[in-house]
């Protein structure tokens, strides 16, 4: 009897887990109402709190045995959506609607990030078995985050974009923020810290914004600046055994 409630337990976890995950939907639903709607700073909360929830239902799934338990939703599947939609999509429209490009290259632009965001997640090979990214993942989040509050210049707007979507298509090793072991504390902290600098500018925001300041530039490039000196790093001078690509399972976080 208690063995039953147990698996009973287990199972209802499992996929109370699964619905929290999809609840990053409804949560990007709202960033995107308030991107039509012209509430900026409300756009920005919603979307990080959609990359709060996406960083913690992993480690809880794996906690769980969500693989184990409530094996009738595949996690892999549900996350994907889910990520697309507020990872890819919303910051593509957060793009469209804050004039942060020059119009001429809107629709360009934005078309390119749709699709080779598309591409990168059908990759088979787009994460290896030592949880580096192959190829720059699609976290535009925080790309259209980061360059909303360093007020960047529309022109470079388009240019970086437009290299961030060439490096999707890269066999570039991106680290994965807290599963890869490679100086594991200091990237966690570093990405605490965008994390929290980000949501304190966030919730400060007004309009007009004003040029950041010399601590904001630092604290918000900290992050890709390290993530750039790690891929360079993992992609051409560590040294492996031999390379081995994980293959994208139908199960699991």
């Amino acid at each position: 009897m208690a063995t039953a409630r147990k698996m009973t337990a287990q199972r209802n976890a499992g996929y109370a887990l699964h619905v929290f995950t999809a609840s990053g939907a409804v949560f990007g639903m709202l960033a995107l109402q308030a991107i039509i709607d012209g509430r900026v700073r409300d756009s920005l909360i919603w979307l990080i709190i959609c990359q709060i929830l996406d960083g913690i239902d992993g480690p809880i799934a794996r906690k769980l045995d969500v693989v184990i338990h409530a094996p009738w939703l595949s996690g892999v599947v549900l996350d994907e959506i889910v990520d697309y939609f507020t990872y890819v999509i919303i910051p593509v429209m957060f793009l469209l609607n804050t004039g942060m490009m020059p119009a001429q290259y809107e629709t360009f632009v934005a078309g390119t990030i749709l699709l080779t965001c598309a591409i990168w997640w059908a990759r088979t090979d787009h994460k290896t078995n030592d949880d580096w990214f192959v190829g720059f993942p699609c976290m535009w989040n925080l790309v259209v985050i980061s360059f909303l509050l360093l007020k960047t210049p529309p022109e470079w707007v388009v240019v970086i974009s437009l290299i961030l979507c060439a490096l999707q298509l890269t066999n570039i090793k991106f680290p994965h923020p807290v599963r890869v072991k490679v100086i594991r504390p200091v990237s966690i902290s570093i990405s605490v810290v965008y994390l929290l600098a980000i949501t304190v500018l966030a919730l400060d925001y007004s309009e007009p914004l004003e040029s950041p300041s010399l601590l904001t530039k630092i604290l918000i490039l900290s992050l890709p600046i390290y993530t750039t000196g790690l891929a360079i790093w993992k992609t051409w001078f560590a040294t492996e055994k031999a390379p081995r690509i994980r293959k994208k399972s139908k199960i699991g976080k």
